[in-house]
């Protein structure tokens, strides 16, 4: 392993040829400068520097040192400002995968949005239903929704949601107003990809099985349905904000909301994460909650 210790300290001194300088540009005390540059010349069993009450000047060894020294910061600031760009203009290929309605109404519009400040990326984004596996099918990013199955990936909290059960006014006024969790049973209820509904009671996190005349993993198909009095529904905060404020649709169940789930980002567990999606998750994280709210 390459030990680096003094090496910025002593390329500091051999180019403002004093101690104090190169203490100043540092932001560090001269006796910490003079003490890694002798830890420095201590382990390598060699002298880099001639010290005098005057000036400080280089050894035959020392300009040889340098020289070398000098090439590898230069290298490494080269791969700082190269990563650097790379950030402000990412290029190449970025796959994501999200679930199809959501990710029509929200992540669309976002990575288009995002296509437009990196025009040097080619984005692929692939609606499916279906969870697709990051790593055999290639792709950098996953949106998922809702609790999280133990997984291989890492998940970054993009934003949250709430299930909100609601009905068209016309069916409540047919078949009545549930109360308590028990009186589902008694409803024709409209479901989605799973067969039950989560819920809090008290303290404690409940899902309960329900049944209906009706299934659709599409959102939006489930909406449609509930507004034109098929049944009650239960459905994420952004799908039926706008119908219950307009009274198109009304709450019940109210006291028995589920604690709020979250939108999640998932990645492949890489050491450091690529600055491309790294920008991406960060472009999601600063705009989905806004897009969800309105």
């Amino acid at each position: 392993m390459v030990d680096w210790e003094g090496i910025n300290e002593f390329v500091a001194v051999s180019e403002t040829g004093s101690f104090t300088a190169a203490a100043h540009r540092l932001g560090l005390s001269i006796a910490h400068v003079s003490r890694r540059i002798k830890a420095r010349e201590s382990r390598m069993n060699t002298r880099l520097l001639h010290r005098t009450t005057r000036k400080v000047t280089l050894t035959e060894e020392g300009q040889m040192f340098y020289q070398h020294c000098r090439q590898i910061l230069d290298a490494l600031a080269s791969a700082e400002n190269t990563l650097a760009d790379l950030q402000a203009s990412p290029s190449g290929i970025l796959r994501i995968t999200a679930p199809v309605s959501f990710g029509e109404k929200y992540i669309a519009p976002l990575i288009n949005d995002f296509a437009l400040q990196h025009p040097r990326l080619t984005l692929d984004l692939r609606l499916n239903n279906r969870r697709l596996d990051l790593m055999d099918e290639g792709l950098d990013l996953a949106i998922r929704l809702g609790p999280l199955e133990d997984s291989r990936l890492i998940a970054r909290q993009l934003a949250e949601r709430i299930p909100i059960v609601c009905a068209a006014p016309s069916y409540l006024a047919h078949f009545g107003q549930p109360h308590t969790l028990g009186e589902l049973s008694h409803h024709n209820c409209l479901l989605g990809t799973l067969d039950y509904w989560r819920f809090r009671e008290g303290e404690k996190s409940r899902t309960i099985r329900v049944h209906g005349s009706l299934r659709c993993n599409n959102g939006p198909s489930l909406l449609d349905a509930a507004r034109k009095g098929l049944g009650l529904v239960q459905l994420p905060d952004y799908y039926v904000r706008d119908d219950i404020a307009e009274r198109r649709l009304i709450p019940v169940l109210e006291a028995y909301t589920p604690e709020r789930e979250g939108i999640w980002a998932l990645y492949p567990p890489t050491r450091r994460l690529s600055p491309k999606v790294r920008l991406l998750v960060h472009h999601l994280e600063e705009q989905l909650p806004r897009a969800c709210t309105q």
